[in-house]
C-alpha cells in the first residue's frame, strides 16, 4: 500500500495519546480498526490527503454483552467473535446479524471489526444493513466527551459518516424488541463473497393474534449513497396480519424509496427489481422465524 502523503503511524494506548495524533494531523489523521477495506479506499484515491494513520487496536473497546434490556457490542469486537455469542446462534430477533456474518470470508471474519465496519459508512457492507435493521445506535467518544447517534443518522453518504475529527466509535447497542420478534438478513452478490449487489434486512414484531406491531425494512447495496430504511414499505407492515398479499404489497413498495444507482455490476433497473424480490425473500424468512 502506498500512502504517498503517510507520515506517522500511531499505535495508541489510551484516548488521550488519540487526541494528541488527532490535534497533530486533524482532517488529516485516519483512525484504522480491522483495516480491511483500507486498500479499496487507496484505490479509489480516497487516502491521498492522509497523513497518519491511528491505529486502535490497543485501546480495548472489545467487550460482547448480552444484557436484559438489550446486547452490547465493542468497537474492536472482530466479526469472528462476535460469531461466538451464544444468542446469535438461538435468537430469532438475531437472525439477520446471524445471516449478515455468514457471507464475508474467513480472513475478513479473522480481522474487521463491528466499529470499522460502521464507521466505513459503505452501502455495500453487510452487517450495516442488519444493525440498522435492529434499530442499532452506536457510543461515539472522543475530546473527553460522549454521545450517541442512532446508525440512520451515522450514515451520511458514500464514505462518509456523522463522526466529528478525532471522534471514534467506542460501542454499538442493539435493543431487544418488544413481543416476539424475528429478524432475516439476505443478500446479491456477483460472485462469493462479493460486495452486495443489492441486500436487504428486515425485523418485524408480532402481538399474540399475530398483527404486525413494529416493522423495519433495510436495503444497501447500490440502491443509495448510504443504506436506506423504506418507511413506505414499514407502514404497509404495520397494524396487519402478514399475509402473502400484504407482503407483496411492501415489497413491491420499497421503490418508492430508494434511488438505485448503476455500475460495473447492475443497471439502476436491474437494482430496482431485485430490491422488491429480495424484500419479499428476507420477510418470508423472517416470518417463518417467528412461526
Amino acid at each position: 500500500m502506498a500512502l504517498s502523503r503517510l507520515k506517522k503511524f500511531c499505535i495508541p494506548e489510551n484516548s488521550h495519546q488519540v487526541d494528541d495524533c488527532v490535534a497533530e494531523y486533524g482532517d488529516n489523521a485516519l483512525i484504522l480498526a480491522g483495516g480491511t477495506f483500507i486498500r479499496g479506499l487507496e484505490v479509489r484515491g480516497l487516502l491521498s490527503e492522509v497523513e497518519a494513520l491511528i491505529d486502535v487496536h490497543k485501546l480495548g473497546m472489545d467487550g460482547l454483552v448480552s444484557g436484559v434490556g438489550n446486547v452490547r457490542i465493542g468497537a474492536m469486537v472482530t466479526f469472528a467473535a462476535l460469531e461466538q455469542l451464544a444468542e446469535l446462534h438461538s435468537a430469532a430477533w438475531l437472525a439477520a446479524v446471524r445471516d449478515a456474518l455468514a457471507c464475508p470470508p474467513l480472513q475478513i471474519r479473522n480481522m474487521a471489526t463491528v466499529g470499522g465496519c460502521l464507521a466505513a459508512s459503505c452501502p455495500f457492507y453487510d452487517l450495516p444493513t442488519a444493525f440498522l435493521a435492529l434499530d442499532g445506535s452506536v457510543t461515539v467518544s472522543g475530546a473527553g466527551a460522549q454521545r450517541e447517534i442512532g446508525l440512520a443518522d451515522l450514515f451520511v453518504s458514500l464514505f462518509e459518516n456523522s463522526l466529528e475529527p478525532g471522534e471514534l466509535i467506542t460501542e454499538l447497542t442493539l435493543p431487544r424488541p418488544p413481543g416476539r420478534s424475528a429478524s432475516a438478513f439476505i443478500k446479491l452478490e456477483g460472485t462469493a463473497n462479493d460486495l452486495a449487489i443489492v441486500n436487504v434486512a428486515v425485523s418485524i414484531s408480532v402481538d399474540a393474534a399475530g398483527v404486525c406491531e413494529e416493522a423495519r425494512v433495510v436495503l444497501g447495496g447500490g440502491v443509495g449513497d448510504r443504506v436506506v430504511r423504506s418507511a413506505t414499505a414499514e407502514t404497509v407492515l404495520k397494524g396487519q396480519q402478514l399475509t402473502h398479499e400484504v407482503i407483496e404489497h411492501a415489497a413491491a413498495a420499497v421503490g418508492q424509496d430508494i434511488e438505485p444507482m448503476a455500475d460495473h455490476r447492475a443497471t439502476a433497473a436491474y437494482r430496482l427489481a431485485m430490491a422488491g424480490v429480495f424484500t419479499k425473500r428476507a420477510l418470508n424468512q423472517a416470518l417463518s422465524r417467528l412461526n
